[in-house]
């Protein structure tokens, strides 16, 4: 019988590659939670890509979709929203979302948890481990730890995305990400 993963997924483009690489080892779960999205309609817009994925994929393979509050994400990052990219702004939505993924793995009997945002060169592995790693201990559920960037996987995943016809983003999810890439104005 496979283990029961929970999988923190950021997007549909990114959990592609690593969804076909797990799937054959673990009973996948796709956690979608990500309040740091802005605005609603980007949120909507990537959930129902991930939705997509899935059902082009495996249409078994479920998916949790928690209620969409924005405000847990400027509650994370007060104090530091005025920060760039790959600053305690960043640090701050990496544990605010692999935290709750743990959470939720613990309350629902799943064996590990991991998530997608490895597989990003844009994100910082280093605090993604050490995030993964401080909610294994606090809630007692095995983290895969998975670097995802490894054997071309960002590469791999623009790929798959291209192959599954799905909307790849210009920004990570926040406005203060768009603002920095200078997308701000069409958003």
């Amino acid at each position: 019988m496979k283990k029961k993963l929970l999988l923190h997924s950021c997007c549909g483009p990114c959990s592609t590659v690593i969804i076909k690489d797990l799937s054959n080892e673990y009973d996948i779960t796709v956690y979608y939670y990500n309040p740091n999205i802005e605005p609603n309609e980007e949120y909507e817009l990537r959930k129902e890509e991930q939705i997509k994925f899935l059902q082009k994929f495996n249409k078994e393979i479920k998916i949790i979709t928690p209620t969409y509050n924005n405000q847990d994400y400027q509650d994370a990052i007060i104090d530091y929203e005025d920060l760039g990219e790959k600053t305690k702004r960043c640090y701050e939505c990496y544990k605010l979302r692999i935290d709750k993924t743990a959470k939720y793995a613990l309350e629902n009997h799943y064996d590990y948890f991991d998530t997608t945002l490895s597989i990003s060169p844009h994100k910082n592995s280093s605090w993604i481990k050490e995030l993964g790693f401080l909610a294994e201990d606090k809630y007692k559920v095995k983290y895969l730890a998975g670097d995802y960037k490894k054997q071309d996987g960002y590469k791999r995943s623009i790929e798959l995305a291209k192959e599954y016809d799905l909307y790849r983003q210009e920004y990570c999810g926040c406005l203060a990400s768009a603002k920095y890439l200078n997308l701000d104005s069409k958003i």
